[in-house]
């Protein structure tokens, strides 16, 4: 088993909460982690039909059977568990009761944020980081095979290609899991929808563009991507707002959570043919960019991650703060280093009054380099 960044902070968070809640995207490895780390907890999981009858007729009856000391899984099952949930956690006052786990975010979070606030950790995990593949050996050889990969356990335990696999789980996730979340009639067009989605990775969103494209109405991609932003299929980068200049584009980006599984909805078959894809580059910002998510994510931090891009087209592919203070990011999939990977880096660095040190950027290449314009770092070594 490779080991996951994140059990430390989940160890820790249980010594400290009667409750932790971990959430993150179907097959991201909540509940192998969450065993792992607590082999002598018992394990519910409430997709069993007669645990979750059980649980949703009888609650006190359902938690009499589990006083303590136990995960449950998919606990947005039973919403009305919660409130339950929260009278016996008061009423024992130990911590590390239970360790609640969910891959809805919306559904597991609304009801958290109902009966559980305050008493319980919330904790995120994604499939693999890069150094967490790294670390357990199953790290692709190259760039283009690590997109193409992904970064979802299974792939890598059950040694499953991407071909076979993802398509799979777009069609699990569609048939049950959106339908859990929304009444979605027609879910062929919501399929052609992400697929449409999976076509601006990097790009500024355009609403109305995806709508009329879809043949869905404007309100109808806008519920529709918070389906896949409460799932964790894709989310949105925003922009920094910071008043540097008038001229500021406002209108987030669009990336995915797992670009393994964005290469499914493209049609990608292979690692050879991304280094041709008019979408390489957005492919490698993606996965640049979900390192960044993964490494704060693991640490129990949430992230504060921006781009900036004016109306003349001067961009900045990331900003990362920490404590209020940026820390700028421009990201090319090129192995070879050119000066003007910086000039967008540079034209905000004049607006901001950030010094070089502070300027990186992240490319395909091998070699580490500081210049007068600032940090040239390898993706490999980040």
């Amino acid at each position: 088993m490779i080991e996951r960044t994140l059990k430390g902070k989940v160890i820790e968070m249980a010594g400290k909460f009667p409750v932790v809640t971990l959430t993150g995207p179907r097959q991201s490895g909540k509940s192998t982690l969450l065993k792992h780390a607590f082999p002598d907890y018992q394990y519910v999981s409430l997709e069993d039909l007669d645990l979750r009858e059980l649980a949703t007729s009888d609650p006190r009856g359902f938690l009499d059977s589990y006083p303590r000391r136990v995960i449950i899984d998919e606990a947005q099952r039973v919403p009305s568990l919660f409130s339950y949930i929260q009278t016996h956690v008061d009423s024992l006052d130990e911590t590390g009761v239970y360790l609640l786990a969910g891959s809805h975010n919306f559904l597991l979070m609304e009801q958290v944020n109902q009966s559980l606030a305050g008493r319980t950790a919330i904790l995120k995990l994604l499939p693999f980081s890069h150094d967490e593949m790294k670390a357990g050996k199953v790290l692709p050889s190259s760039i283009n095979e690590e997109i193409f990969m992904g970064s979802y356990p299974r792939l890598y335990d059950k040694d499953i290609q991407p071909t076979d696999y993802y398509p799979y789980y777009i069609q699990t996730y569609v048939e049950r899991d959106v339908r859990q979340l929304k009444n979605i009639g027609n879910l062929s067009q919501f399929v052609k929808f992400i697929k449409l989605c999976a076509g601006r990775i990097g790009q500024l969103l355009n609403l109305s563009s995806l709508a009329n494209e879809c043949g869905i109405s404007v309100p109808t991609a806008t519920a529709w991507l918070s389906v896949l932003e409460a799932s964790y299929i894709c989310y949105l980068l925003h922009p920094d707002w910071n008043n540097f200049s008038k001229r500021l584009v406002k209108t987030p980006k669009l990336y995915f959570y797992d670009t393994g599984l964005a290469c499914s909805l493209l049609d990608i078959r292979s690692a050879e043919q991304i280094e041709t894809h008019f979408l390489r580059g957005g492919l490698f910002e993606n996965m640049v960019i979900n390192a960044f998510i993964k490494r704060a994510w693991n640490a129990g931090m949430d992230t504060d991650l921006r781009f900036w891009r004016d109306s003349q087209g001067n961009e900045v592919d990331l900003l990362f703060y920490h404590e209020g203070k940026p820390t700028a990011y421009e990201i090319k999939s090129g192995a070879t280093f050119s000066p003007d990977f910086f000039s967008g880096l540079n034209k905000w660095a004049k607006l901001s009054g950030t010094p070089y040190s502070q300027l990186n950027v992240i490319y395909g290449g091998k070699n580490d380099l500081s210049t007068s314009n600032g940090n040239l770092r390898a993706w490999e070594k980040l």
